[in-house]
């Protein structure tokens, strides 16, 4: 099922934690809602971007979240966030330009400087943070 031009419902529920362990993770219609307006800001950071983006993580039930030792809170659960790689660009370089190209977000977190996790929001805070073995910080 596709919910924007680029991206689908089964890239951004794929998980390998709940196929392996047999975990259910599939979205509320709640989380569906959320997940539609998710790939929204995704085309739009592809658009900014002019690059396909691949998702190594978005929806995570509750259940594949705690097998796989995330937060509680998690945007990840309320299918409002997604972790990301871009071909051809670090982290660093991704989070960059999605901060000059003006885009709205939530949370933009280049973590262990492997991966951007962006998530987004009704209230949108643009907190802009590395997240490594060093622990949290402000981005720049």
């Amino acid at each position: 099922m596709n919910l924007s031009e680029h991206f689908t419902l089964e890239e951004l529920t794929a998980s390998d934690t709940a196929s392996r362990r047999g975990l259910n993770n599939s979205p509320s219609g709640e989380v569906l809602l959320n997940l539609k307006k998710l790939a929204t800001a995704l085309e739009t950071i592809r658009s900014a971007l002019g690059k396909p983006i691949s998702i190594t993580s978005g929806y995570r039930s509750p259940e594949v979240n705690a097998w796989i030792g995330g937060s509680k809170t998690s945007q990840h659960c309320k299918g409002q966030a997604a972790d990301i790689k871009v071909k051809g660009m670090t982290p660093n370089e991704v989070v960059e330009a999605i901060i000059e190209s003006g885009l709205h977000y939530d949370q933009l977190i280049r973590e262990f400087d492997a991966w951007t996790h962006i998530s987004i929001s009704d209230t949108p805070r643009k907190m802009a943070l590395i997240i490594d073995k060093n622990g949290t910080r402000p981005f720049k």
